[in-house]
Order: C-alpha cells, then structure tokens, then sequence
C-alpha cells in the first residue's frame, strides 16, 4: 500500500529562530564540533534594481550566496568557535557551509521523497539525525562518515540501480549549506530535523537506506 505525503510539506517543518549567520556558526561549532567554513554572501547590484547577486560575480549563479568562495576551502574549515567567530566576523554575510566526510556524511534527496522517507523512518521509530532542507528543494540526512562508499551495494541489495534513483551521498570533498544561509531570492536553507542533543549520534546509512530508496524510486516512477 502506498503512502501519501502531506500537501503543505511546510507544516512539517518546525519553527526556525531568527539567528545571525556569525551565532549560527559559532554555535555549530562550539555545540556540535562541527567543522564551518565561510562561503560566497550576497551582495546588491549596482544598478537600480536593487536586487541581490552572488558575491562570486557570475551572472547566473546557480547558488547564489551558497557555495565555496574559494577553491581551498577544504583546508579553511575549522571546528573552533574562535576561529569561527573571527571569520564571520571579517565577512558577516558568509554562508555557512559545512563539509561532509568528516564528522558526517549526507544522503541527498528531493524535497517530496525526504519528506515521505521521514514520514516512514518517523513510524519504525528511528532516531534520525540532523536533516537539512534547501530552497532549491532537496533535502540532506546526516549519518556517519563512511556512507559513499557502501551506498551503491546497499541500493543494488534493495534492488535498484543507483543511476536510476535521484540519491547523491554527500562525503569527502562535498559540503551542505547549513541554516540560515541563504540561496539568493530563492530563500533560506532551513532544518527539517534540527539538531538537538537526542540525534547528536548519528545513524548509519543502513538504516535509512530502504526508506530513502523507496521514496527516490518512487519519484522515478512517477
């Protein structure tokens, strides 16, 4: 029997507070040792539109305000609140980047099947952790490092082929846009999941991995 999904997918999105970008990176860091880094910010045009633009200068960004400002910024990433706070600082507006393959891994769906994977997951009682969902509609589920490279046999376990289900496993080398960071006029990343001391450990890939499937194969159905 196949499951519905709620029509207005905001109401399942708790309440976000108002918070800076700098306390948000910060916090990330000094309550979650999660390593930040600061990426592109927002900048307004020099016309008379007063409209927004990527600080990276391309004129038709797909991200705007939301990736690496620099091609090092692997090595810019920092757990320190300290060193959190003096980046943010020099560039208040830096979006808040997180990079995977460290602390965490990220599986990365579309909105509507993150929102039906967590309807499901919620049932079998799971303790999820954090779980990200972005203006351009997708959605990230941390789990532990490590998940790259199971993900393929795990899909093929389950019957797939992992070509043909819209899922990416974010490791090393990639990154999430962690909230409030914005995606230019499209809106604010924001959490689905927040994090809380409850999913401060996270799951594995393997128990969320059916869930996900079902859900991304069933988009491809559609």
């Amino acid at each position: 029997m196949e499951e519905t999904i709620t029509p207005a997918t905001a109401d399942r999105i708790p309440q976000q507070r108002g918070e800076t970008l700098l306390d948000a990176a910060v916090r990330y860091a000094e309550e979650r040792h999660w390593d930040v880094f600061p990426g592109t910010w927002l900048e307004i045009r020099e016309d008379s539109s007063g409209s927004e633009s990527c600080s990276c200068g391309a004129h038709a960004c797909p991200l705007p305000g939301a990736h690496p400002a620099r091609e090092d910024w692997a090595t810019q990433a920092t757990g320190s609140a300290t060193v959190a706070r003096r980046l943010w600082s020099k560039q208040p507006g830096s979006s808040i980047l997180l990079p995977t393959g460290r602390t965490f891994d990220a599986l990365d769906v579309p909105e509507t099947a993150g929102f039906l994977a967590l309807a499901r997951l919620e049932r079998m009682e799971l303790t999820l952790g954090p779980v990200t969902l972005t203006p351009n509609r997708r959605m990230q589920f941390f789990v532990l490092p490590g998940a790259t490279a199971k993900i393929p046999d795990l899909v093929r376990k389950l019957g797939w082929a992992p070509a043909a289900l819209d899922l990416r496993t974010l490791g090393e080398g990639d990154w999430v846009a962690a909230p409030p960071t914005r995606f230019g006029s499209q809106g604010a990343a924001q959490w689905a999941r927040r994090p809380t001391p409850a999913n401060r450990w996270l799951p594995d890939a393997e128990e969320l991995i059916s869930a996900l499937a079902y859900a991304c194969g069933r988009e491809a159905r559609r």
